[in-house]
């Protein structure tokens, strides 16, 4: 036993020979370099609470799936709009520049860029040519958020945003951001709330109209009446009010990818904090807040909807969210 008494203080494992200024004391290890958490560039602070996850209006009787549950959502960072065409032309040509010999362009082609026969295939007897052609390519509509993109080229995305960020921070001698990522459907709801419990809509009102008549949001008012709110397809992301946490078109223009995947029962089955169902065998996964093609009930913060991972819609995109590290001071929100 001596003996390796002996042998582990030198090694330095019982204090011998090391030589610090902690004069032997526990206090971590000295002049490690401090975190200052960042906002990601076009991001929102979401800070942490408590809120009533679920339908604040009508639900239909019969279905049952969104019954009122009280959960915690942690800190957050959420974009402040959808992502636009241009920004994920970004992606797609570092991807056609720097990813062709590791995926193929062929691979790049059919699951990463967008699917602008959307435009024709949704809809039946619709003259979707013009938008076909133009929506994705042209720079009339950069600023207009990105549709045809499935839940899994979303991930994709998501992963190469992670990637191309840290990469300069680590460059510039940073310490890495967390990864970039789908919003779970707690989070999206919670975000989309704007700090308004049980709010039916982003804005907190039960209507759809302001004071002086104006649509709040971009969707399919009446029968058919597309254009009753200035846009007959999609609007340009923040032509319409933000919420009260700064979040634009929480409720309409496209319908947004989460994280988790569906399941009607899934309200009941997931843990009250941080809630998320993932299924991997599941290939449906949760959309939320309506688009310029539906109908107000699909705008509510508490209706679900699902589609099917490798689907491309004309009518779905996505924004990304990212975890706060650390408790938040205040401060940033």
């Amino acid at each position: 036993m001596g003996l390796i008494t002996i042998a582990l203080q030198s090694c330095g494992l019982f204090g011998g020979g090391g030589g610090y200024d902690d004069q032997g004391e526990l206090v971590g290890v000295l002049d490690r370099e401090s975190w200052t958490p960042d906002i990601p560039f076009g991001m929102i602070p979401i800070p942490a609470g408590t809120f009533h996850m679920g339908q604040a209006d009508e639900d239909v009787a019969r279905s049952q799936i969104n019954m009122n549950k009280q959960v915690t959502i942690g800190s957050f960072y959420m974009d402040d709009s959808e992502i636009t065409n241009n920004e994920y032309r970004q992606f797609v040509f570092h991807l056609l520049e720097d990813s062709v010999s590791i995926l193929g362009e062929e691979e790049i082609m059919s699951k990463y860029y967008p699917d602008t026969t959307v435009w024709m295939k949704d809809f039946t007897h619709h003259y979707g040519d013009p938008l076909l052609e133009s929506y994705y390519q042209h720079p009339a509509y950069d600023e207009f958020p990105v549709v045809g993109v499935s839940w899994v080229a979303a991930q994709y995305f998501c992963d190469w945003r992670t990637n191309y960020l840290n990469a300069w921070r680590n460059d510039q001698g940073l310490f890495s951001m967390p990864k970039f990522r789908l919003p779970s459907e707690a989070e999206w709801e919670y975000a989309a709330r704007g700090g308004r419990d049980m709010a039916k809509y982003p804005w907190g009102g039960p209507y759809l109209r302001n004071a002086k008549g104006c649509m709040l949001a971009n969707f399919k008012p009446g029968r058919g009446n597309y254009y009753d709110d200035g846009y007959a397809y999609t609007s340009p992301v923040y032509s319409f009010f933000s919420n009260d946490y700064g979040l634009y078109e929480m409720s309409g223009n496209v319908s947004e990818w989460c994280q988790d995947a569906y399941n009607p029962a899934a309200t009941a089955l997931v843990w009250d904090m941080n809630p998320t169902y993932n299924d991997a065998n599941e290939p449906r996964k949760v959309v939320r807040g309506g688009s310029w093609k539906d109908i107000a009930y699909y705008l509510e913060l508490g209706t679900r909807d699902f589609e099917y991972q490798d689907s491309t819609r004309s009518y779905i995109g996505f924004r990304c969210a990212m975890t706060y590290l650390g408790r938040s001071s205040g401060t940033e929100f």
